[in-house]
């Protein structure tokens, strides 16, 4: 199976050559090898298929003229004692040999504060729970190997994606071409629904509504837009009145006709999309209190709508409150953590509980420091401590890594999150283990892994790159 996830590897990295003015050929023809190569998979690997994938390797670049660097691929491979789901390689994820900067579990580095000792997830008495699920392991229960889908129909950087909420089929991908795109992954074959062209610039973020019927989408160019998925259409467009590029954008969880907004200036600002008025912003030093140092990269709120927290290209989290008063909404500015000075946070995900056993809200994040961040909210105004750290490929300013819970609540000891990475990989993290966290690492992608989604119910995965390609993967049969 491992020499296979390489052999599509290399695919996918030689598809973006083949046949330039023909999308769907490129997209028919990567999945008709994905086919083949699920079928060869059944088989043991052997040393021809091993010889396969190098002379392969070097048909491609004779033909494209494009290297592909097999050894570092190679290298990064699962230990073949182990399982060909489960990597048991301390190094597989960061590790001492990631070159300078990085920041790793067992030492200090920059700014990041050591993590408690006190485990994440107290699941060692929760034997009902694990009853339910029988004795399936973490990683036997997120061992995402086959591939459901392709979609390549995006010429720049697929940067976020987002399955719709409590949906298992529609799934939206942003890209630095200006467009968004929704697919339909339930049909069959699936399908691309539409594509939302209206920005002339990279498409930053985007948000489904609560109700899926809308889908709201931020710029480089400096607009908000506003889109029907039904109909197709863009409804709305709205500048931001300072000029400056908007990177994240949110529906606010409990009232839709409300957008929140981060831009390049660092303003943080409530939008009524309705009637594209940006609503006025609380009082405080330094121009507002919803104004932070900094790009506004990343966005977070929780269920409620009552907390919001926002990263920054400077390496901090800024959380906020929302202020009702005389009819409108105002942001208050609370407390700020940095994690590494200068690197940015590219991602930040906000789960109330991360299982059963563990009922303390928490947020995901991904910082340009070679790390995951796992923190505990610890009140109302939305300060933060460092439970977990995690080392993961990402150094890069101009690769946006992000990552999410799984969304389902763990009924077994340990849960999972999933990053993605500047190695081309998908990591499957169980945050509950001090060492070895790697449950499952999937090698499809021949460039650095920024997007990825679950849908509602974990039956499918979506992973997108740097160079477009969009992954659905779905669990092993078993």
């Amino acid at each position: 199976m491992l020499v296979c996830q390489q052999i599509f590897a290399l695919d996918a990295k030689f598809n973006a050559h083949r046949a330039p003015n023909h999308p769907n050929f490129r997209t028919l023809y990567i999945r008709r090898r994905n086919q083949l190569l699920r079928e060869s998979a059944k088989n043991e690997e052997s040393a021809f298929k091993r010889q396969y994938l190098r002379i392969r390797s070097q048909l491609l670049q004779q033909r494209y003229g494009t290297s592909f660097d097999q050894t570092s691929l190679h290298s990064r491979s699962i230990s073949a004692r182990s399982s060909s789901r489960v990597s048991e390689s301390p190094d597989c994820v960061g590790g001492a040999g990631w070159g300078e900067g990085g920041i790793h579990d067992g030492g200090g580095g920059g700014t990041v504060p050591t993590a408690g000792k006190e485990g994440v997830v107290p699941t060692k008495e929760a034997d009902a729970s694990r009853a339910i699920v029988g004795g399936n392991s973490i990683a036997e229960n997120y061992a995402f190997v086959g591939v459901h889908h392709i979609f390549d129909q995006h010429t720049g950087a697929v940067t976020m994606l987002k399955f719709a909420n409590n949906d298992r089929s529609l799934l939206g991908c942003a890209s630095m071409d200006g467009t968004l795109s929704v697919c339909n992954v339930g049909s069959t074959p699936p399908t691309l629904h539409c594509m939302f062209i209206g920005h002339t610039n990279a498409v930053t973020g985007f948000d489904w509504s609560v109700a899926n019927d809308l889908v709201v989408s931020c710029s480089l160019d400096g607009t908000i837009c506003l889109w029907n998925v039904a109909a197709k259409a863009r409804l709305r467009s709205v500048p931001d009145p300072q000029g400056a590029q908007v990177l994240a954008c949110l529906f606010h969880p409990t009232n839709n006709n409300i957008v929140i907004a981060g831009n390049s200036k660092g303003s943080v600002d409530l939008v009524n999309i309705s009637t594209g008025i940006y609503q006025g912003r609380g009082s405080g030093g330094g121009g507002g209190s919803s104004r932070v140092e900094g790009r506004v990269l990343s966005l977070a709120v929780d269920a409620s709508g009552h907390l919001l927290w926002a990263g920054t290209n400077k390496g901090t989290i800024t959380s906020f409150v929302f202020v009702v008063s005389g009819g409108g909404a105002k942001l208050q500015r609370c407390r700020r953590v940095t994690l590494q000075e200068g690197c940015p946070v590219t991602c930040i995900s906000w789960r109330a509980w991360i299982s059963r056993e563990a009922r303390d809200p928490t947020l995901l994040v991904n910082c340009a420091a070679n790390v995951v961040c796992l923190y505990r909210v610890l009140d109302q105004e939305g300060t933060l401590k460092l439970k977990r750290r995690f080392s993961v490929r990402h150094k890069s300013v101009r690769c946006p890594v992000r990552s999410t819970f799984c969304p389902l609540m763990s009924f077994r000891e340990g849960a999972c999150v999933v990053t993605g990475s500047e190695d081309s990989c998908v990591y499957f993290l169980d945050i509950e283990r001090e060492v070895r966290p790697v449950v499952n690492k999937l090698q499809g992608h021949a460039c650095p892994v920024l997007g990825v989604s679950f849908n509602y119910d974990e039956s499918l995965l979506a992973t997108s790159d740097l160079q477009g390609l969009v992954i659905v993967w779905s669990r092993e049969k078993k």
